[in-house]
């Protein structure tokens, strides 16, 4: 199992970026997706997670209203919509999947996204 997240960068408050995971090593299309971020000193959250297809999706409250997780199974990546970021979203922004049978936890090694005026 690989995943590869890509999109990350220095933003200012307010502008947009989106985020990619490239999945490779197992059926993609099979499995739930979620995005965790992880700042300084702080513990690694969850930010978004979405099902199997892409149809059902939750988010943690920071971030209601203005990312959006999706997922095109025909080419194995999900992404992250972040729009109006904060500076409270300076993260590393990881992709997250749990596959098998035994469950077993996959993680990218993550992109860094810094929001700063």
């Amino acid at each position: 199992v690989q995943l590869v997240e890509s999109g990350g960068g220095s933003v200012q408050p307010g502008d947009s970026l989106r985020l990619s995971c490239a999945a490779s090593g197992f059926t993609f299309r099979l499995y739930s997706l979620a995005w965790f971020r992880q700042s300084p000193g702080k513990e690694r959250e969850l930010v978004a997670r979405t099902d199997y297809s892409g149809r059902d999706s939750t988010y943690a409250e920071a971030v209601k209203g203005r990312f959006t997780i999706s997922r095109d199974n025909s080419k194995n990546t999900g992404f992250l919509q972040m729009n109006d970021l904060k500076p409270e979203d300076t993260a590393v922004y990881y992709c997250f999947v749990r596959v098998g049978v035994v469950a077993k936890d996959h993680w990218g090694k993550g992109t860094l996204v810094t929001v700063s005026s």
